[in-house]
């Protein structure tokens, strides 16, 4: 009997996948025997290094803006079939730059138009293969977030744009899921990782008293791809540490 988890022959895309949650999730596919491809935002693989939380060791990179819709649906794929899509792409900006119009709306471009642009893009690749896709969201997703509405408002719709594709692709093969991170040591959340003060904060409000790693997030990508999720459909999973219980 095949091993559930072994992706030998399947062909992955992960986008965001350079740096952070997606660069775990991308090594963990390629661990497990998937092709892998990542997008980023910066010319060269080699531009990105171990400081930024990336590891490209084995990973096919490409630059892709995802804020670009144009340059998402013109971008010419390298593989021939596509068995797994996660979108990982995420922004965020602080000191109050969200309730501006123009830090609104690049952050909502990044963190959820950019999803349905990709989604849509592969949307045949994924059909043909039977393939899986998965949005990474946030369990701010599932509270209000003070300084940061246009993040919230993202991951929020990112958790509803989960369901109805779940619902409205399932009768094409597609299984469309999703996770949402809770707090996870990546470049974004060092705003509260490099505070002490906020950090300890943050820790006594998880129950399992750590952060997040991206390794954590991997395990539950490869379960949603994997054939041991084969009736898991437009769901999304805090994977937080107990956080928003």
């Amino acid at each position: 009997m095949r091993n559930p988890l072994d992706f030998t022959g399947k062909t992955a895309l992960v986008v965001g996948g350079s740096s952070g949650i997606g660069n775990g999730i991308a090594q963990a596919f390629r661990a497990h025997g998937a092709d892998v491809h990542v997008w980023g935002t910066r010319a060269n693989a080699s531009d990105f290094n171990a400081a930024d939380g990336s590891d490209l060791t084995g990973l096919h990179y490409a630059q892709v803006d995802v804020a670009d819709f144009a340059a998402i649906e013109q971008w010419q794929p390298p593989f021939a079939k596509l068995d797994v899509l996660v979108l990982s792409q995420g922004t965020v900006i602080y000191k109050r730059g969200e309730f501006r119009m123009d830090g609104f709306q690049k952050v909502v471009d990044v963190n959820l138009n950019s999803l349905m642009a990709c989604a849509a893009k592969f949307h045949d690749m994924l059909a043909a293969a039977k393939g899986s896709l998965i949005t990474i969201s946030s369990t701010a997703a599932y509270h209000s977030t003070r300084g940061n509405p246009a993040y919230n408002a993202s991951k929020t719709g990112a958790v509803g744009l989960t369901r109805t594709l779940g619902e409205a692709w399932a009768g094409d093969g597609i299984r469309v899921n999703g996770i949402a991170p809770g707090l996870v040591d990546t470049k974004l959340t060092k705003v509260t990782t490099e505070n002490p003060e906020r950090l300890q904060a943050s820790l006594q409000g998880i129950p399992l008293k750590r952060l997040g790693t991206p390794e954590d997030m991997a395990g539950v990508a490869l379960f949603l791809a994997s054939p041991l999720a084969a009736y898991v459909v437009g769901q999304t999973i805090p994977v937080d540490g107990g956080l928003i219980l």
